[in-house]
């Protein structure tokens, strides 16, 4: 990237007083790897999300959004721009609706929603990070998804210059994505459309299950971005049949229709493979574990390698879920 100048510099500065220098990115990121941001500010309102946008818009520096870092690869280089951290957190709960502004932790969301009585979001205590990346990856687990909660999305377009409310359908929701990775919108907030729920007891049980699933089968306390790559889903049953050649796939994936990466990962003897500091876990295939001192490049490197691997082995081309900066 083109290095700033200091007069670019001076400039944003000016009108973002609170921003500083070569910020080191790896203390904000889930994989604790990465050089530094050339310039870093965190905001924790709306309006000053739209200032700090649209200073690096006006003074030509490039710019990247980032709630909780939790999906993050961000290059050894750092970035040579302004990373901007979104850390407005409100959540208010009325009747059935719950409204979480984009900072707000997607499983503080979820907790918050069921302490109020309802359901419907349970399956968010296992997704980490805020909710503004969980609408911009449409993010998933344990049966749910953002948009089967969503009821609208509240956004900037940085073409029109104007605020919107996007309904559900407007968001474009797919698997592991949504209009806000392919069109200009900056996410401010949402709002839930959730239900009363008939056993607050169960709901509250649910939450404590799945935490505890995470801890079973996740590497919780390790330095790792969560899933690095998109499961694998198949609309063609043929498509199946032909990886059903090499392994044998479960039931429950062929009911689904979509195979696991971590599965994937595994029939393809990969878990505990190493590069440098960086391993596949051998608690889950689709987390890589950075043992201390890992640099990006290496993480990198390994993605490549479990990329091939599962195509040479399985047939299947792996699509990464963890996002990239500075690259």
């Amino acid at each position: 990237m083109t290095p700033l100048t200091q007069e670019q510099i001076t400039a944003y500065k000016a009108k973002m007083p609170a921003t500083v220098e070569q910020e080191p990115m790896a203390k904000h990121t889930s994989f604790r790897v990465g050089g530094s941001a050339r310039l870093y500010v965190v905001v924790h309102s709306s309006s000053t999300l739209l200032e700090a946008v649209e200073a690096a818009l006006a003074v030509g520096i490039p710019f990247y959004l980032y709630g909780g870092g939790s999906n993050l690869l961000v290059s050894d280089d750092g970035f040579e721009g302004v990373i901007i951290q979104t850390a407005h957190r409100g959540i208010e709960v009325k009747d059935t609706n719950v409204s979480a502004e984009a900072g707000a932790i997607t499983a503080m969301v979820a907790r918050t929603s069921v302490e109020a009585g309802l359901t419907g979001f349970e399956w968010a205590i296992g997704v980490p990070g805020t909710i503004g990346g969980a609408l911009y990856g449409n993010a998933g687990c344990y049966g749910g998804e953002m948009k089967d909660a969503v009821e609208s999305v509240d956004a900037f377009n940085l073409e029109t210059k104007e605020h919107v409310r996007l309904t559900n359908a407007d968001c474009q929701f797919g698997y592991r994505n949504s209009l806000f990775k392919n069109k200009p919108y900056l996410i401010l907030g949402c709002q839930l459309a959730l239900k009363v729920s008939p056993d607050a007891a169960a709901s509250k049980a649910r939450l404590e299950e799945i935490m505890g699933k995470r801890k079973d089968s996740q590497p919780l306390g390790q330095s790792s971005a969560g899933c690095v790559f998109k499961n694998v889903e198949f609309s063609d049953p043929k498509e199946l049949e032909i990886l059903s050649r090499s392994v044998e796939v479960p039931e429950a994936m062929k009911a689904s229709g979509k195979i696991s990466a971590g599965w994937l990962i595994d029939q393809a003897g990969l878990l505990g493979k190493t590069i440098g500091e960086v391993s596949v876990s051998k608690k889950h295939g689709n987390f890589f574990v950075n043992a201390g001192q890992a640099r990006a490049q290496d993480i990198l490197a390994l993605i490549s390698l479990v990329k091939m691997k599962v195509r040479d082995d399985l047939g299947i081309e792996l699509q990464e879920e963890v996002q990239y900066v500075g690259f």
